[in-house]
Parts: C-alpha cells; structure tokens; sequence
C-alpha cells in the first residue's frame, strides 16, 4: 500500500532517532502522527508509547545535538529563577530552569529542537539560554512538582512585610461568616494557605502539616497514606501562618502553649465543600498544625469501593442485615475504619431506621445521623453518650471506639437487646480483637452472644494503571511470601511501581485489604472455652477466612498494589 507525502517526511528530530537506528522508519511515522494527534511533544509520546526507554532516547538525543546529559533528580531548582521563566512557559514547553550564571540561564529539556520555547525564554529573560538533556519521565515528575511550588510559593515575601495590619478571614463552618470581624482576603499568607488546601484537595491528600524547626518551615502532605515535603515557605512567617490556620478553625489566636484542636470547612462549589479537622501543639520551634481532610463523599462510597472480595463482602452485608448484635472493625490509626463504619451506616440510614452515633470527634457530617460529639471535659463520655442514646428507642448505634470496660459492657448490652452496634478497637488482627474484650473486662459468653463480625482493615496504595511495570520474581521468592505453588504455575503476573505524571511514585489511591471473620458455632464454642487467638486464628483459616496477608496477595495478583506494599502494612 502506498504511503502518503505526508507520513514519508519526517521532522529533524524523527529522522536523526531513525538515522540512528533507535527508531525505524515505520515507527518514527507512527510516533510523529501521533504526537502531532495528540498534541505532545514527539520526544514525551515516544516514551509514554513505550517504544524506547527514556534514558535510552535522552542519552541518543545528547550525543546526537552534542548537549550535556543530567539526572533532573539531583538538580537543586531554584524556584526564583523558575519564576522569572513563568509558569505558562514552563507548562507550555514542559522544560525545568535550574540555574542562573551571569547572564546564562540554564534549563533542562527533553527535546532540544524545541528553537520556540528557546525564543521564547529568551526574549522575556534576556538570558542566554543554555540547554541541558534530562530523561522524559523524570521532566514529567519534576514538573508537576515545580509548578505546584511556584503556584504556592511564599517567596516573593520580603522579610520586611508589614502582617502586623493584615486581617484574618474565619469563616464559620456552618455559614461561612466572618469570625470576630476579621478579614483577610487579601492577604498573600491567606492565598498561600487556600493554595495549599486547594493542592492537598487535587492531590487526594489525607493530611497537611504545618511544620516550624530552628532553621526552616515546611509543609508535608500525606498522599496515600506517605507524607510529601511540598513547600518551605520563609520561617519568619511561621506565626502568621499559624494565625491565619486558627482564626480559619475558630481557635484561640493568642494561645499558643497549648494544644487546641477546631475545625474549618472550604466551600469548593455550590454543592461541595470539604471540612478540616484541625489540631495544634506547641513545639520547641513553634505552632506545629496538622489539617485533616473530611471529605463527605468518603462516606458514601459504598461496599462495592471498600475492597471487600465477593465473600467478604457477602459476609459484611449479611451482618449489617441482622436487626441486632455487634459488628466490630479493628486496625491501627489511620486504617480506613472510619470509612468503613461510615459507608456502613449510610447503608443502614433509611427513614425507618433511629440512628445515633458517639464520635471523638465527629469526623464526617451525615444527614439522617443523629451523631454526637463526646467531650470528657464536661464528664460526657461513651459510656455516658450509649446510655443517653438507649433512652431514645435507636435501632442503630455507633461507638467511636470502645476504649474500657464501661463502654464495652453498655455496647454489648445494647446488642444483646436488639440493637445493631458498630465500633471499633485498636488490635492487629480478627482474632486478637476477641482477646482484646476478654482484657477489657467482658466474660465471654458475653462476646460469644453479641459479637456479629470482626472486620480487621489495613490500607495499601494502588499501582498506577498508567505506567505499572510487571517484574520477574523467583518462584521460590513468591513461595516466601505466601502464594501457593498451583498459582504460580498458572503463570500469575506481579506488577510494580514505576512513575508518571498521572501518579506518585508509581501509586495512585488506595485500597483496603481485610479478614472478615463471622461469628460461627465453632468460632462461638472456642470462645466460650477461652480459646488463645492462635487457637481462633487457625480455626478460621479452616472455615476458609482468608487473613490480610493472603488478602493482600489477592490484589497483587490483581495488579492492584505491589508485593511491598503488602509487605509494608502485614507481617510474613
């Protein structure tokens, strides 16, 4: 078949990667259509379309133009010198400026033959440009990196601003009104903390922590459970930074030798806003501040999202079925329980159903809950909250936690008498869990008689569908960590992280990984006969409960997360 004019002429760049042999013909045509369809740089599509390896292509295009070679990861970007490029610039002609010498600037690239961006940069720097190769895949990385910096930057603050006179903003968390006739909109202290909750928003961060030490200020972001170094704003600016987080939360401004603990809430349209739980303590530097993200969706996911597999969900919506008994889910702090017990109770909230809740604190508003808020400074405990809420015919109730024996007796009592109760405690597995009640105190007919199911959850984060990379693991290795040898041969694949522009670190997302344990005749019988948990924990496995080790080998197997991300949350 005949080929076209227009797919036989290839531009420089195209034709010096096939004079090379890096590319043949057929494929230089194929990757200049298609950067010239998808609008990317023919250098990023290559790369992306996996028909060379990154390092591979820069180390071909340096020695090709004769331009020096650098790792971008050991660059040491100086955001004041991106600045004066301009963010547009940067995001147009994806290149990172990294240093200044005289009138030289010198910028970092993927594909020199780029003469417009060149141009550009140098008629509105009046610099010379020099040009430096950099692998794709990392200019990608670096570059949502260095744009967010710039977005958020407090660098065009002097140390001679005058705050002094600024006004603060606190909105109200219900109505959005001004706190004690302060305002700040105008502020760059107030943008710069918006831009921040707006950055830990897109980036589906779980926390942001505000964080001063003698010679610098940063600020952290948990993404998928990991926390990430974004920003270090002046020092000098730390007090202010901490007013403006704490007028917002409604907290006391002038108190800074004390933990205070506030929230805030960020309208983000007319039909989403996101609320912050805010948490301060004083350090030897400072006000440290940690903000966490409550974001209402969370709670409605659904089972389906959670990442039960079809026998375990089956077992979680039978027991959310039943009108009375104790479903307990259990995990270390920040574990995914909350989400779990939340999208629990959204199930259950229909109009027929009384639902009351006793949280420390209230982490997610629901309509339909009627949640309360324990405050031990006025003697308003669980246990005083469950004895309240039984005085108001609930068919449904939620305990926080159940910390002591107080507690725990009333919830049993409670399920005992025809009431669903959810909760949750603080062990390492399902089995360990029934050990736990016997420690608080609880005999164990009663745990055999009110306990429904034991949800044990740990959280792992996803591997990026978009650049995941399949690795070559020894059998014997695989055999170590717990997959059998009939799974092996059938020729699972295991995947690993990568990295690209859509991911962090080669993850995007979490999902959770569980042992569900039903309440069976056995498993009531071993209670009632004081069984160790070793001894519950084998009978499960001989009921067929699969632990979170072998649930997390599951979502590996799925190409859902990675061998050491299972490693990292279970014990071999």
């Amino acid at each position: 078949m005949a080929v076209s004019a227009e797919q036989t002429v290839l531009s420089g760049l195209a034709r010096h990667l096939v004079t090379r042999g890096i590319l043949d013909a057929e494929q230089a045509q194929i990757a200049q259509k298609g950067a010239r369809e998808n609008k990317h740089q023919l250098v990023s599509y290559i790369v992306r379309q996996q028909m060379v390896d990154a390092h591979t292509l820069a180390r071909a295009i340096g020695e090709e133009f004769s331009v020096p070679i650098v790792d971008v990861d050991t660059l040491q970007i100086d955001l004041e010198i991106a600045r004066s490029v301009g963010e547009k610039a940067i995001r147009i002609h994806r290149v990172i400026p990294f240093f200044k010498r005289g009138k030289r600037l010198y910028i970092a690239t993927s594909d020199p033959t780029n003469d417009q961006a060149i141009d550009e940069i140098k008629f509105n720097t009046g610099q010379i440009v020099e040009l430096v190769i950099c692998e794709d895949d990392k200019l990608d990385r670096h570059l949502e990196s260095l744009l967010q910096s710039i977005d958020t930057s407090l660098g065009d603050l002097s140390e001679n601003e005058d705050f002094d006179g600024m006004e603060l903003d606190a909105e109200d968390s219900e109505e959005g009104s001004a706190a004690d006739g302060i305002a700040v909109d105008d502020a760059p202290v107030v943008q710069y903390v918006n831009k921040i909750l707006l950055q830990a928003i897109r980036s589906g961060a779980s926390d942001i922590h505000f964080e001063p030490y003698e010679k610098f200020y940063r600020v952290r972001l948990r993404i998928d459970g990991v926390l990430q170094e974004i920003n270090r704003p002046p020092i000098h600016l730390k007090e202010k930074l901490a007013a403006v987080v704490k007028v917002k939360s409604r907290l006391d401004v002038a108190e800074r030798r004390k933990p205070q603990d506030g929230r805030t809430k960020l309208k983000l349209s007319k039909n989403r806003a996101m609320d912050f739980r805010v948490s301060t303590i004083p350090t030897a530097w400072g006000e440290k501040i940690v903000m966490r993200l409550l974001d209402p969706a969370s709670a409605s996911l659904g089972v389906e999202a959670l990442g039960f597999d079809e026998r375990q969900h089956e077992a979680f919506s039978h027991a959310l079925d039943q009108p009375n008994g104790m479903i307990l889910v259990t995990g270390p702090t920040g574990s995914g329980k909350t989400v779990t017990l939340y999208t629990a109770v959204q199930i259950l909230n229909t109009p027929e159903r009384n639902i009351s809740t006793a949280e420390d604190p209230i982490e997610i508003q629901l309509p339909g809950i009627n949640q309360l808020e324990v405050n031990p400074k006025i003697d308003l405990t669980f246990a005083g909250a469950l004895r309240a809420f039984l005085r108001q015919d609930p068919d449904v109730i939620l305990v926080g936690e159940i910390r002591d024996y107080e507690t725990a007796e009333i919830a049993v009592k409670a399920a005992q008498t025809g009431h669903l109760v959810l909760s949750t405690l603080h062990t390492n597995d399902a089995p360990k869990t029934l050990t736990r009640l016997r420690d608080i105190g609880l005999p164990p007919y009663s745990i055999a008689s009110s306990v429904n199911i034991i949800v044990a959850q740990r959280l792992v984060r996803k591997l990026c569908k978009s650049c995941r990379k399949p690795l070559d693991i020894p059998a014997e290795a695989l055999l170590e960590e717990g997959f059998t040898e009939p799974e092996i041969a059938e020729g699972m694949t295991i995947y690993g992280p990568k990295g690209c522009p859509q991911c962090t670190n080669g993850y995007k997302g979490r999902v959770g990984i569980f042992e569900v344990m039903p309440m069976t005749d056995a498993m009531q019988h071993a209670i009632l006969t004081d069984a160790p948990d070793e001894e519950i924990a084998r009978l499960a496995r001989s009921e067929g409960i699969q632990d979170m080790r072998r649930s997390g080998l599951d979502k590996i197997k799925a190409g859902e997360t990675s061998l050491e991300e299972v490693r990292r949350v279970t014990t071999s």
